[in-house]
């Protein structure tokens, strides 16, 4: 098989059977398109570290969250942060940082009721792809921190990174990538938003083996790379290059040969 046969029949291979492990699991429990887009949301900002250490978190984070973690958000309040949050945090994330994660949620939801028309008013349908668009969400929530509570933790600052700082943004694209794209796996939400504007989530599993598959030259897992394999995925499939993300993931994940 060449290269895009191969990767066509590992796309088709990989699909709703093999959902776990992955954070993406949590999304598929709830059925509100509101819930699904929160869930996302947290579960991106919470995918980093060994696949065990997210879902254990996830599950620690989404049984607090309830059957709706939109309205849980919304309607949150100090006896709820200091009793039911307390004790959930996530390697780089302390327990204060989880839970003014949430604090600036509520307010953020409260002003613009989605992460959506958050993105959309940074988004620009003429733009190359989604690296606009993630900066300046970005930059929107680390401004929202800073005017709520005066300065941010270096745990806030790797929640919402910047690509032009040259961070890959893996967990961003990961939320993008859930939102915007539509198969069994991915709800495509936002549709505003074209598939082929996607850029792969760089982790280490996709670094390793899209070195291997010569889709990239570069060494370094940062933004630059990310773009290199994306546009070399578009040789396949030049509308939806990330369909392919989960699968090269959990190839990786698994300890599979391509």
């Amino acid at each position: 098989m060449n290269l895009k046969q191969k990767l066509e029949f590992h796309y088709k291979a990989f699909d709703r059977t093999k959902l776990t492990p992955d954070p993406l699991q949590f999304l598929h429990r709830f059925e509100d398109e509101a819930d699904i887009e929160i869930a996302g949301l947290l579960s991106s900002i919470f995918a980093y570290g060994n696949i065990k250490q997210i879902e254990n978190t996830l599950e620690k984070l989404f049984s607090v969250l309830d059957v709706s973690p939109y309205s849980f958000i919304r309607n949150l309040d100090n006896e709820i942060l200091n009793t039911k949050l307390s004790g959930i945090s996530h390697r780089f994330y302390s327990e204060d940082d989880v839970k003014k994660l949430l604090i600036i949620l509520k307010k953020e939801l409260n002003k613009f009721k989605s992460i959506r028309q958050i993105f959309l008013q940074g988004y620009n349908i003429s733009d190359e792809n989604v690296k606009i668009g993630i900066s300046k969400l970005s930059n929107h929530f680390i401004n929202s921190f800073i005017e709520t509570f005066g300065e941010i933790t270096n745990g806030i600052k790797f929640m919402f990174p910047l690509p032009e700082k040259g961070s890959a943004c893996k967990r961003m694209n990961l939320f993008l990538r859930w939102m915007v794209r539509k198969d069994e796996l991915d709800f495509g939400l936002w549709n505003e938003i074209s598939a082929s504007k996607l850029v792969i989530p760089v982790d280490t599993h996709i670094a390793k083996i899209c070195r291997y598959l010569k889709l990239t030259h570069r060494k370094n897992s940062d933004w630059k790379m990310a773009e290199e394999i994306t546009n070399n995925l578009k040789k396949f499939d030049p509308e939806d290059p990330v369909k392919y993300d989960f699968a090269i993931c959990h190839i990786g994940i698994r300890k599979l040969k391509f």
